[in-house]
C-alpha cells in the first residue's frame, strides 16, 4: 500500500500532503473507515496505535506543510546529547520560526505532554548555524526521521535571545562555560549577521569571562556591537568593555 511507504512511524500525515502524493481526500476517508488512518486534529492523521510526540509534529510542519521551523535554544543543546542542560519537570520545546509563521491548529492546540514555546524572530538568518539534520527514531528506532536543529553555536545565541524571560544569565553562563569546542568560523558568521546587539555583547562578554580558547580565533573587529549602553537587568553591574549592565551575581561569580 502506498500509504505504508509514505508514512514514517512517530510522525503525522497531513491531508493536504497526502493529496499531493496521489491519495485523494475520498481515498483518505476510505482509509479512515478501514482503520488505516486515525484523525489527529483537523487536516492531520496518524497511524492507529502509533505514538506521536512533538518531534513528529514538527517533522510534519517542516517536511509536509513546508514551514520554516527548527528546534533551537536549550532544547537543541539537550537534543544533541547535553543532558546536563535538562531541567526537571515538564519538558519545554523551543521552536524558532520567521516572524510571520503561524502553526496550524492541529499542532498548536494539541497536548504534546511538553510546553511548546513558539519563538517568532528574525534576529538571525533562517538557515545560518542550523546544524546537519539529525535523526530521531521515536516510535521505531529502525525508521528514524529528520529534524532541523540549531548547532551549539546558534543554540547558545538563541538562549541569550530568550534571556532573561526564559533563562537567567547565570544559567546561560554555566552552559557557555561547558561549550569548549565551538567552531570559530561558525561563531564568526553568526555574530556578523546577528541583528541583536544585546545577544552579541552578552555572548562576547561571557566567552571572554570563561576564557575560551576558541574566542581568540574570532575576529571581533568585524562584528558590529552598536552604540550606547545596554541595560540587561536593572540595578546591575556595569561592564565598561561591553557597555552592558548585568546581574551582580554573574560579574562576581
Amino acid at each position: 500500500m502506498k500509504l505504508m511507504s509514505l508514512h514514517k512511524p512517530g510522525t503525522l500525515c497531513l491531508a493536504s500532503w497526502l493529496k499531493k502524493q496521489g491519495i485523494s481526500y475520498d481515498l483518505q476517508k476510505y482509509y479512515r473507515r478501514a482503520g488505516w488512518l486515525a484523525p489527529f486534529g483537523r487536516g492531520a492523521y496518524k497511524r492507529p496505535g502509533d505514538h506521536v510526540e512533538w518531534e513528529g509534529g514538527v517533522y510534519a510542519l517542516k517536511e509536509q506543510a513546508g514551514l520554516q521551523v527548527h528546534v533551537g535554544g536549550l532544547t537543541a543543546l539537550t537534543k544533541q546529547g547535553s543532558n546536563q542542560y535538562m531541567r526537571f519537570g515538564e519538558e519545554t520545546a523551543f521552536l524558532f520560526t520567521p516572524l510571520k509563521v503561524k502553526f496550524p491548529a492541529w499542532f498548536s492546540t494539541h497536548d504534546w505532554g511538553a510546553r511548546i514555546e513558539h519563538v517568532k524572530t528574525g534576529f538571525l538568518p533562517e538557515e545560518l548555524g542550523i546544524g546537519d539534520v539529525i535523526k530521531m527514531g521515536l516510535a521505531s528506532p529502525s525508521s528514524p526521521f529528520n529534524l532541523k536543529i540549531s548547532g551549539p553555536e546558534r543554540a547558545i545565541l538563541e538562549c541569550l535571545y530568550l534571556a532573561p524571560k526564559f533563562h537567567s544569565l547565570e544559567e546561560i553562563y554555566e552552559i557557555l562555560e561547558g561549550l569548549v569546542n565551538l567552531r570559530p568560523k561558525v561563531v564568526q558568521g553568526l555574530l556578523e549577521d546577528c541583528r541583536s546587539v544585546k545577544v552579541k555583547r552578552l555572548f562576547l562578554y561571557m566567552a571572554d569571562k570563561a576564557s575560551h580558547k576558541w574566542l581568540k580565533y574570532v575576529e571581533t573587529g568585524g562584528i558590529s556591537l552598536g552604540e550606547g549602553d545596554r541595560v540587561i537587568v536593572p540595578n546591575g553591574t556595569y561592564v565598561a568593555k561591553y557597555k552592558i549592565s548585568i546581574p551582580k551575581e554573574l560579574e562576581s561569580g
